[in-house]
């Protein structure tokens, strides 16, 4: 049963047949009366087990069965709806609502027929009349059982005619397979009553379980018309199994034959999960002498109250005016007395009338089933809020000329968008499916003294976030034979670190073994998937080359700060402020940035981190590149300056330099933005090289700003090369630009041979290869450009001054000397 009620069967119109003259058919069988009934200007259809079982005869197939025996009394909640609509000025005003209520006595059969009776209006066995008629009432409500809601539905559905259902089981096998999953139960039994409730339940529950990485070790049907064989090998089949948790769609009725079985084979200490049919109910608890129900947990339709109601219910004096015959039965079998009592038979009780409802204490007073009276009471409201929209609609309206099949059509696409509020606040809508929004309490039945409660331990609501639908008090639940300790249903244990799953050939995915990863895979996680015990490397670099890398870069970083501590020491000194000081500053310093960068590369790729190596690599060695620049072309410059009549050294001047820079590095930061704004590197996991390994590294995005980014550092370290080769002979004494021309050689030399190896280096290289050359070409810039000054400054210093003997050029060759 749904938590409100569902939308089984949407369908187009009412289709009318047309008799011709002289098509005349007669029914056979008894005239079909409903045994509640009231007139009205609009009738609603009722289909419940009034009586909810009846009484089992012989059929010998030689004379016409005899009616049905039914025995047990259920609701006459749609009739309380009803009166409180038609007493309700707000809601369809000036139309009175009637009712057509047939009684089911709990048998599919019998709701079929009631259903047809219903929808053709044929009560009477009659003769020359057209069998086929407009249908009598809107809509038809019920019943309470899927399996005969679902016989109805298919029985009326080529009549195109909408059943309103109480229960259904599209949400129900949803929130039930994930209980069992929050539970940690992968590996379960099942039972199921074997008709349409059971079947199309557990199909349901199956395929919604399977997605959730459930199995199902055995599902097995159950009636109670089995024969005594049929029922032992079920037994056997459970008694041999390795689950132990039963899912059980069955109902009350079962559990009547079932729970002797269970006990007299000794079937105790399993975890039963019930559904809605039985968790609550107070008759299998009463059947469950033995406790082997103890500690069962399911789902229920919330406790909910509707004012007035319970009241409308134990005043049946209501039934006199619906249905004289159904008042006197029930009221005979509440007092177990009689009103007519026929040849004064001895020990029978007289009714008087008199009898009070407060004196007793039954079924029909315990209100137990008042979920199931609250959904009937607003599937009527559900009718009526559709008849009031029609009514008082201003767009797509029926007509006077409309037929009964339009008239349904437009019924039918209302009711699916009908949205209203009880009265005590509860929304009632339907999804796109007709579906309403489920909402199940957790139930948890318990015995104590030998009484049993139902109590309240979660709740699903399936309107809320996937995170928050359902919601268990795991410290109150009491499991099978009253323990503390959550039972454990499991193929096969979860494996240990070290190991990894291996399915069983020919069984399910939740039966594995565990088997030890294979050499160079690790698995530091118990139950690791097959797919996901493969070892991660720290960006696919081996533990060996990273600290080589670290060290390097730390090593060439101490070479940067000791040359940037003799520059600034010696910053007063010729060779320093012939140089450029400025630039060398800056060129120290942005050197100091690349060694830096590269360590960027090292550890595991993220989305912060991919960006940032690209970007800070490329912008560093612009502005490295940029000073060397400015450097080269302050040779130039001052050589033209010294030219007779030449003032060109005011063009490049200490500003023009600083602003050069700047420029040739915001180009860079243009670049880069540019491919972080279309296309920015990413995280990726490189499943194509290795199949034992997976490469974690950076993805580029856009290629082409990658290729951008160490293009143009190609096209200003190209023209400083250029520049500074013309400039290698220019006599000054401190000329630089023979060193810039050694640097810009490495430099280029360097990256030239980075391309095709970048290229070609598979995995874990690639990083490697990339972070080689920036340690490499970053070192060949520290060491070509600064170490002969550092050299002069020294261990020559007599030559660090205006009037030194020798020029730089003619040392850097003493310097390689005294390297030597």
């Amino acid at each position: 049963m749904d938590s409100i009620f569902t939308l089984l069967h949407v369908v187009m119109a009412i289709i009318n047949f047309s008799s011709t003259n002289g098509n005349f058919c007669s029914l056979h069988g008894e005239p079909v009366y409903p045994p509640l009934s009231k007139d009205g200007n609009i009738i609603v259809g009722g289909i419940f087990p009034i009586h909810r079982t009846w009484e089992i005869t012989d059929v010998s197939y030689k004379v016409k069965p005899s009616p049905m025996n039914c025995v047990r009394y259920f609701s006459q909640s749609l009739m309380f709806a009803v009166e409180e609509i038609n007493n309700n000025s707000s809601l369809l005003p000036g139309v009175s609502l009637g009712y057509k209520i047939y009684d089911t006595c709990g048998s599919t059969t019998m709701g079929v027929r009631m259903a047809m009776a219903l929808v053709n209006g044929n009560e009477n066995s009659t003769l020359n009349e057209q069998c086929t008629k407009p249908a009598q009432v809107q809509a038809i409500i019920g019943d309470i059982q899927s399996s005969a809601s679902m016989a109805i539905a298919k029985s009326v559905g080529p009549l195109s005619f909408p059943v309103v259902s109480l229960n259904a089981i599209f949400y129900h096998k949803t929130a039930l397979a994930e209980m069992v999953k929050h539970f940690g139960w992968t590996w379960v039994g099942a039972l199921r009553r074997d008709d349409d409730y059971g079947n199309s339940g557990m199909a349901g529950f199956t395929e919604a379980a399977e997605q959730l990485g459930i199995c199902l070790e055995y599902s097995l049907p159950f009636f109670r018309t089995y024969s005594k064989e049929k029922v032992l090998r079920l037994i056997q089949q459970i008694k041999s199994s390795t689950s132990r948790v039963i899912v059980a769609y069955v109902t009350h009725w079962d559990f009547e034959i079932l729970l002797d079985i269970f006990y007299e084979h000794n079937i105790t200490g399993y975890q039963w999960v019930g559904t809605e049919s039985w968790i609550t109910d107070s008759a299998v608890a009463r059947m469950d002498k033995h406790n082997i129900l103890q500690g069962a947990i399911g789902l229920a339709i919330p406790k909910t109250t509707v004012t007035g109601l319970k009241e409308f219910i134990l005043d049946i004096n209501s039934l006199k005016s619906a249905g004289s015959a159904i008042f006197t039965e029930l009221w005979e079998t509440l007092f177990q007395c009689k009103y007519k009592v026929q040849n004064d038979s001895e020990g029978t009780t007289v009714c008087t009338g008199q009898e009070k409802l407060s004196d007793t204490e039954n079924e029909f007073t315990d209100m137990t089933q008042m979920p199931i009276f609250s959904n009937v009471y607003k599937a009527v409201y559900a009718v009526a809020h559709t008849l009031h929209d029609l009514l008082g609609c201003t767009q797509i309206c029926p007509t006077k000329k409309s037929s009964t099949s339009n008239f349904t059509a437009l019924f039918l696409e209302h009711l699916k968008r009908v949205r209203f509020k009880t009265k005590e606040g509860e929304e009632v809508y339907f999804d796109k499916n007709g579906d309403p929004a489920a909402k199940y309490e957790i139930i948890n039945l318990r015995t104590v003294e030998d009484h049993h409660e139902f109590v309240t331990v979660g709740l699903y609501d399936s309107s809320s976030p996937a995170h928050n639908r359902l919601l268990v008090k795991m410290a109150s639940i009491v499991w099978a034979q009253n323990t503390n300790q959550m039972p454990v249903s499991v193929c096969t244990e979860s494996c240990p670190p070290g190991t990894r799953k291996a399915v069983q050939k020919g069984k399910p995915i939740c039966c594995f073994d565990c088997i030890p990863c294979a050499e160079g895979e690790i698995s530091n996680m118990t139950g690791t998937n097959i797919h996901t015990h493969k070892k991660k490397r720290i960006n696919g670099i081996t533990v060996t080359h990273v600290r080589i890398f670290v060290i390097n870069a730390k090593l060439f970083l101490i070479f940067v700060l000791i040359r940037f501590l003799v520059f600034l020491v010696h910053k007063n000194t010729p060779i320093v402020k012939a140089n450029n000081s400025e630039l060398s500053f800056l060129l120290l310093f942005s050197l100091a940035l690349c060694f830096l960068c590269s360590l960027t590369f090292i550890g595991r790729p993220s989305e912060w981190s991919c960006v940032l190596r690209h970007t800070a690599f490329g912008i560093t060695f612009v502005l490295c590149i940029s000073c060397v620049l400015g450097k080269t072309i302050v040779v130039l410059m001052a050589f033209r300056a010294t030219l007779p009549g030449s003032n060109v050294m005011k063009w490049f001047g200490p500003p023009q330099q600083r602003l050069s820079v700047v420029a040739f590095t915001l180009i860079q930061v243009l670049i880069c933005v540019i491919w972080l704004t279309t296309s920015p590197p990413f995280p990726f996991k490189n499943l194509k090289h290795y199949k034992e390994k997976i490469i974690l590294e950076c993805q580029l995005g856009s290629a082409i700003g990658f290729w951008a980014v160490l293009g143009y550092i190609g096209l200003l370290a190209l023209l400083c090369f250029i520049l500074a080769f013309l400039a290698r002979k220019l006599p000054d004494k401190f000329n630089e630009a023979k060193f810039i021309t050694f640097s810009m050689l490495i430099f280029c030399a360097v990256w030239i041979t980075f391309i095709p190896a970048y290229v070609s280096s598979p995995g874990k290289f690639t990083v490697a290869v990339e972070i080689f050359a920036i340690l490499a070409s970053s070192f060949g810039l520290l060491f070509c450009i600064f170490l002969p000054k550092c050299y002069i400054i020294i261990m020559k210093p007599e030559m660090n001054t205006k009037k030194g003997k020798y020029c730089l050029q003619h040392h850097y060759s003493h310097f390689i000397y005294y390297l030597k």
